[in-house]
């Protein structure tokens, strides 16, 4: 496939979350059910965003916010970006849709949403994504132990605002 493929990247439709699903399950052994996609649509949309070649998603991103306190006088929440997940079709993958797709989820988590810092978990076997996270300017926090299920190890990689 040409590294010169036309793409755009567009919030999540409705009626596109089985497609967004399909993708998911066909790509990453990290499967949801549909009320969670619906969950972050209703609430996130502007940082749940798909990836198109003419009319078909080749990828998406779904993010979604959370807060923690700050540790500060007086004690008040942050609002923290959490990179759910990310998936591009194989064959649509090295086009720099990955990069356009976090671009944008990331500007929408800080300026629409207020976010100080995004953060997403890895497994640290994926070395491919941790490549990719790293040249985007995340960083490795830390590892959870046993984090998937089945039972591999995640990198929390954080980049901050």
């Amino acid at each position: 496939m040409s590294r010169n493929v036309q793409f755009r990247i567009e919030k999540v439709r409705y009626e596109e979350l089985p497609l967004v699903k399909s993708i998911n399950e066909m790509i990453l052994p990290e499967n949801y059910p549909m009320y969670f996609y619906e969950n972050l649509f209703q609430n996130f949309g502007e940082s749940f965003l798909v990836a198109k070649v003419g009319d078909e998603i080749v990828g998406y991103i779904m993010c979604r916010v959370e807060k923690e306190f700050k540790l500060e006088f007086p004690l008040k929440f942050r609002r923290v970006g959490h990179i759910v997940s990310i998936a591009v079709k194989p064959n649509y993958r090295r086009m720099g849709i990955g990069t356009a797709l976090m671009n944008r989820a990331m500007d929408a988590l800080k300026n629409i949403y207020g976010c100080e810092y995004v953060y997403l978990e890895v497994r640290v076997s994926n070395h491919p994504a941790i490549k990719f996270y790293e040249r985007l300017g995340f960083k490795i926090s830390k590892t959870v132990e046993g984090y998937y299920r089945d039972g591999e190890s995640a990198y929390i990689m954080v980049y901050h605002f």
